[in-house]
């Protein structure tokens, strides 16, 4: 079943921000994102708010392959063997990630309306979520419409799940 993004307006999603800040800021712990298909969105969406050096530190965009390996260190057989848009790069991604700061999301798939497969259609995005310490998870979902509702609607689940994970 297709993630429904909740967040239908702007209020939902300052409700949603702030409380994952209130969470990050009550465990004082720094948030960084690494994103592709997204582009920084998330980072963008975080950072719209007042305050968000306290909880959140950075943002990694490595919307080419080459960046995901000079910037995260996901090793260039990963993506040779498993695709950039795969569980195994996410799952890479978050790792490098994770060397950085304490809890983060790593995020990479095909936003279209190009690029997608009989395999990995357009609107295909993996998640990898992770906190030091702690196993990561890792996520697929197949969103659908324009190159702009795919991106976010990454960026929403994204915001739920790093919000749960806190709970």
């Amino acid at each position: 079943m297709p993630f429904e993004s909740p967040l239908e307006t702007s209020h939902e999603l300052a409700n949603q921000i702030n409380l994952l800040a209130n969470r990050l800021k009550a465990k004082n712990l720094l948030l960084g994102t690494a994103e592709s298909c997204t582009g920084g969105l998330l980072a963008a969406q975080l950072t719209s708010f007042a305050g968000s050096s306290k909880w959140f530190d950075r943002a990694i965009i490595t919307y080419s392959n080459q960046a995901k390996i000079s910037l995260l260190g996901v090793l260039p057989e990963t993506i040779q063997q498993h695709g950039a848009v795969s569980e195994t790069c996410a799952r890479a991604m978050l790792e490098g990630l994770l060397k950085q700061v304490d809890i983060g999301v790593a995020i990479t798939g095909i936003a279209g309306p190009d690029g997608g497969s009989i395999d990995k259609p357009v609107g295909t995005v993996w998640f990898a979520f992770g906190q030091q310490g702690h196993p990561p998870s890792t996520r697929l979902e197949q969103f659908e419409g324009s190159r702009e509702a795919i991106r976010l609607q990454a960026c929403a689940f994204a915001l739920q799940q790093l919000t749960q994970m806190l709970q």
